[in-house]
């Protein structure tokens, strides 16, 4: 799947990707291959030209189709392909059968995984209609399998809407919207726009430094030795008289 914004880039690449095939001896699926207009102005432009709906295309498992939400904006609508969703249905009613004979619970805790496996990969945002008749066939199929295990079975739906709720998962939205993940996979913002700079205040009151600011040192009297920066001493400074009073040398260092 390649999309585009121009109908003549989306036609020179299907050529040359035809071309590309042909040096390999491969061919593309006809019926597989196709040229459509998707998208957010898709709807418009084909009622402007008096054409129906945008043409739907399946991908990964789900037909993709144009739609809009309730506040009139674009939205991806992603639904279970019939196909997959009836041949699934197929294989756990002959499961079933199988099973029919087997405890309760472990019929229900075994049926409970592939309800909460077809959940996991297709309850996204716009599909949990499909997924919740998923869920409702496949309690009529435990039902059905249920009451031939005896031609005096006292099954009834009454029971039988006890035990799917006991043991199947309810049903919804277990992935966000395609932006939505995106955004939190790709923030767009810079990092440095997160946090502020240090010193910056909204108020104006006065900031404490935001670079560490250089020890300070005893101003030097004439015929004194210096100590060294950083190591104040214990006693008056070489050379200085002891009625003379001094004081040492103060650091200041980057607030916490």
């Amino acid at each position: 799947m390649a999309g585009f914004e121009h109908l003549g880039d989306a036609k020179q690449f299907l050529v040359d990707l035809h071309r590309r095939f042909g040096r390999f001896g491969l061919k593309l699926h006809e019926d597989k291959t196709r040229l459509i207009q998707f998208g957010r102005f898709a709807i418009e432009r084909r009622a402007e030209r008096g054409l129906g709906k945008p043409e739907t295309f399946d991908f990964l498992g789900f037909t993709h189709a144009c739609a809009k939400t309730s506040d009139g904006r674009f939205f991806l609508k992603r639904i279970t392909i019939s196909k997959r969703k009836r041949a699934k249905l197929k294989a756990v009613k002959d499961q079933l059968k199988r099973r029919r004979h087997a405890p309760l619970p472990v019929q229900g805790a075994w049926l409970a995984s592939v309800v909460r496996g077809h959940a996991a990969y297709y309850a996204v945002p716009g599909n949990i209609k499909a997924v919740s008749s998923f869920r409702t066939q496949a309690t009529r199929c435990w039902y059905r399998a249920l009451r031939r295990r005896s031609q005096r079975t006292r099954l009834t739906w009454k029971r039988m809407d006890k035990l799917a709720e006991r043991w199947l998962p309810p049903v919804r939205v277990m992935h966000p919207y395609p932006e939505a993940r995106f955004d939190a996979n790709h923030p767009r913002q810079e990092p440095s726009a997160v946090v502020p700079h240090a010193g910056i205040c909204a108020g104006g009151g006065r900031q404490r430094p935001s670079l560490p600011q250089p020890i300070l040192a005893a101003p030097r009297r004439r015929g004194h030795r210096p100590w060294p920066i950083g190591r104040a001493p214990m006693g008056p400074p070489w050379g200085c008289p002891a009625d003379r009073p001094w004081t040492a040398p103060t650091t200041t260092r980057h607030p916490r």
